[in-house]
């Protein structure tokens, strides 16, 4: 399917470009969230007249996701679990949870979608996350996992 953007996304392309991506994504999901149109004639020369205004609404949007960014970028989030004698947890620590947390310590509003887990957070220790709150502003957070002390 040939779409035309309306707005900057990561490993696709920018406001304004043509390119063919699967029919489910296209329709399901650029489509249906008003992130991109269909590719005809008409619709170029729309995309053409408005992309300043795009422009100028993509900027407004990433500098708000720059401001959110600062908020958690750099900091250390900690969650305490039961752990197995060798530290694997017994279950892992999903984008969700990180989400909740980071929301209730700041006032960053992180959606679990934009967080990016390049492992499964399921032992103690030290790791570092990234949240992509926009195609050009990330920010990159750790946690921490210790084991619950028991008494």
């Amino acid at each position: 399917m040939e779409i035309i953007l309306l707005e900057n996304i990561l490993n696709l392309g920018n406001i304004g470009d043509k390119v063919t991506v699967k029919n489910g994504y296209g329709r399901n999901y650029l489509l249906k969230q008003g992130k991109a149109l269909r590719f005809s004639k008409e619709n170029l020369e729309i995309i053409k007249k408005r992309k300043d205004e795009l422009n100028k609404k993509n900027n407004e949007i990433k500098n708000e996701f720059k401001e959110k960014a600062k908020l958690v970028n750099n900091k250390t989030f900690s969650f305490n679990k039961e752990s197995k004698e060798n530290g694997d947890l017994y279950g892992s620590i999903k984008p969700k949870e990180i989400a909740n947390e980071i929301n209730d310590k700041t006032k960053a509003d992180v959606i679990p979608s934009q967080i990016i887990l390049k492992d499964d957070l399921n032992k103690v220790g030290l790791f570092k996350v990234e949240i992509h709150f926009h195609s050009e502003v990330k920010a990159q957070i750790s946690i921490k996992i210790d084991k619950i002390q028991s008494k």
